[in-house]
């Protein structure tokens, strides 16, 4: 695992304290898991965009079988 050196402001610094004596998890521990939340909901969220931005991509190709016609394939299986 990589180190970091972080600078937090006395009033984070504080809180964090508090809430890692509240329950009894060190600090370091608390400031990853609220960065592995933070990554993951961002990295979700660019999912989601680019899903998006490929919504209907094929919308308009006519070298593709149609859904009914594909769905007849999977059933012969």
């Amino acid at each position: 695992m990589l180190e970091t050196q972080l600078s937090l402001s006395e009033q984070i610094q504080n809180a964090l304290d508090e809430i890692s004596q509240r329950i009894g998890q060190p600090v370091n521990e608390l400031i990853h898991e609220a960065i592995k939340i933070f990554v993951s909901e961002n990295q979700q969220k660019k999912r989601r965009d680019l899903m998006q931005k490929a919504r209907g991509i094929w919308a308009d190709r006519e070298d593709l079988n149609s859904r009914e016609n594909l769905r007849k394939e999977w059933e012969r299986l």
